[in-house]
């Protein structure tokens, strides 16, 4: 490959990677163009997980061997195997040498190699390839993994060149995975409350709206609890919103834990002292004991007064549910139900028979914008 080809082959790249929308998609657009890039059959994105002393693969494209999945689950190798991981990306880099890529072949180490790695080689000939090209990643100053890019056996192997063409592929990579580390970050603030790293309020209502969907052409059961923490303001009015700020923490841990007994639910803090649970495929009569423990567990706080506790499920008699709008609005209206009779036991929209005042509550509300209708509650219940 010429260098206009080679620079070609750099911006595809580079807007594969930029183009992703989630780390997958980066990881897979990295090692995709790394391998078109050198003329490659298969190639293998992975990270360093120096807590755990292992390499991890993140993805293999291309022509992969019997066993080699595409995002694999566990795919990970001892780094005592692979030496260079800790010889040559570290003490040669720290000592001053740059991290360039190196080649293995089936028959041994090949151009720009720290060593002969047994392991490779013999990695190499189990799967049928001729040779392998190794380019170490470093992002933020730190050796971050490798990009492996393989050719199979009976084609002409990389050469020195092709070494030093995987070493910029892979500080391309690495730009790349920073600016994906950046945006993740980003969407991650954007959608978790800053004090409990709990869900916030916009994730709520992207995963509601999903999971109505999901209801509407599926059938699948979604369920919301509503909580209320009773004695934020007398606590914060007494002794100060650092205290309560730690009230909001503790209850925001003990919603996550009871969370954990339904699978896949989204613990979140609405704002303020109103928190929720979204599930989605559990049976309401789980969430409801789910709920019951929340309620159980707040009560034993040491600060506050309990939490209120409202859930509506599209399981229960409630009419139908075509929008998130009128889930949430039945899960507020239990909850301010329980609220206004300080029941210590979640209030379930639905099971009080035909004329359920839950229901009746929620369905009389006029339409609105959400935030203000959530409001309109107050006062509302007898």
């Amino acid at each position: 490959m010429g260098e206009d080809g080679r620079l070609t082959a750099v911006v595809a790249l580079a807007q594969g990677m930029a183009a992703a929308h989630t780390p997958r998609e980066s990881w897979r657009a990295a090692a995709l163009g790394a391998c078109r890039a050198l003329g490659g059959s298969f190639a293998a994105l992975s990270v360093w997980e120096r807590e755990l002393g292992r390499l991890r693969v993140l993805v293999n494209v291309g022509n992969r061997a019997q066993g080699e999945e595409e995002f694999p689950g566990d795919e990970t190798y001892p780094v005592h195997q692979f030496p260079e991981i800790t010889e040559f990306l570290h003490e040669r880099w720290v000592a001053g040498g740059e991290p360039n890529a190196w080649v293995e072949t089936a028959e041994g180490p090949a151009a720009g190699q720290p060593g002969y790695c047994h392991q490779r080689v013999a990695a190499l000939r189990r799967r049928g390839r001729g040779c392998c090209v190794v380019a170490p990643i470093v992002l933020n100053g730190r050796a971050w993994g490798e990009l492996y890019v393989a050719r199979s056996a009976g084609v002409p192997v990389f050469d020195r060149g092709d070494a030093d063409f995987a070493t910029v592929l892979a500080s391309v990579v690495a730009a790349g995975l920073a600016q994906s580390e950046r945006l993740e970050e980003a969407r991650r603030l954007a959608f978790t409350d800053a004090l409990t790293g709990l869900a916030n309020r916009r994730a709520v209502d992207v995963r509601l709206e999903e999971a109505i969907e999901r209801h509407r052409d599926q059938g699948v059961v979604v369920s919301l609890v509503v909580c209320d923490l009773n004695g934020l303001k007398h606590v914060n009015d007494t002794r100060g919103h650092a205290v309560g700020d730690r009230l909001l923490e503790r209850f925001g841990s003990v919603l996550s834990l009871c969370g954990a007994m339904l699978p896949g639910a989204l613990a979140a803090r609405l704002g303020g002292d109103e928190f929720c649970l979204l599930v989605v495929g559990s049976p309401a009569d789980d969430v409801v004991k789910a709920a019951d423990e929340l309620c159980r567990r707040a009560a034993e706080l040491e600060l506050g007064e309990g939490v209120a506790c409202g859930v509506a499920s599209t399981e229960d008699p409630i009419g139908p549910v075509r929008s998130a709008r009128r889930l949430f609005r039945l899960a507020d209206a239990a909850q301010y139900q329980a609220k206004a009779v300080r029941a210590d036991r979640p209030v379930v929209a639905g099971r009080e028979g035909e004329d359920d005042p839950v229901v009746r509550l929620a369905d009389a509300e006029p339409s609105g914008e959400d935030a203000v209708e959530r409001r309109r509650f107050r006062g509302r219940l007898p």
